[in-house]
């Protein structure tokens, strides 16, 4: 296959200003491009498999507007307790409850990844990290809910605010894919496609 690898454009299929923060620190050259895509999944999924079907869907939705030398980016973080997924909270009442689950226990963050080029390439993968949380109040939990509203991710927390610093004892695995965006691994998969084309300096 002829390489395009020169004029690679990177496309951030993501609202999320974590993620753009991650790929900016990388030093990537990408543009952002977002559109409403259904984010339901299979019942029978479970864990990762959540993660990475809910990132290969978004994809997709970004297929039919991709030039030859474009690569869309799209990812989803989900929260597992057990088998559990914790999704956005709908209100601040559901967060609180997410929060009460969570506090004093350990819990798994997926998220995964798909990379889908404008020349029919694609690439789907994932990255756990296991998050553990010491024993919380319930002034605590009410606290960072009310002040930091939390409503736009998954489980209800945000490990770079104020509760990552106070309840998240120990990590194993990557902090960056609890923010949001395994970095080494989509670094990896970048390099694959090409990624001195992208590099701001480049």
């Amino acid at each position: 296959m002829p390489s395009t690898l020169p004029t690679l454009r990177l496309i951030l299929a993501s609202n999320s200003p974590r993620r753009r923060q991650l790929l900016t620190d990388l030093g990537l050259r990408y543009e952002v491009r977002l559109q409403e895509v259904d984010e339901s999944f299979p019942a029978t999924l479970r864990r990762a498999e959540v993660a990475e079907f809910l990132a290969a869907h978004k994809a997709e939705a970004y297929r039919a507007g991709l030039a030859p030398n474009e690569v869309v980016l799209t990812a989803d973080t989900i929260v597992c307790l057990d088998d559990d997924v914790l999704n956005k909270p709908a209100d601040e009442a559901e967060a609180i409850a997410m929060l009460t689950r969570l506090q004093g226990r350990a819990h798994d963050v997926y998220t995964g990844v798909c990379l889908l080029c404008g020349d029919g390439r694609r690439v789907v993968f994932s990255d756990q990290t296991r998050v553990y949380f010491r024993s919380l109040t319930p002034t605590e939990i009410e606290f960072y809910v009310r002040s930091y509203k939390p409503l736009d991710k998954a489980g209800a927390y945000g490990a770079q605010d104020w509760i990552g610093m106070v309840a998240v004892t120990k990590l194993e695995g990557s902090y960056f894919n609890v923010m949001g965006l395994p970095v080494h691994r989509v670094w990896e998969e970048l390099e694959k496609l090409g990624v001195s084309g992208l590099l701001t300096s480049a």
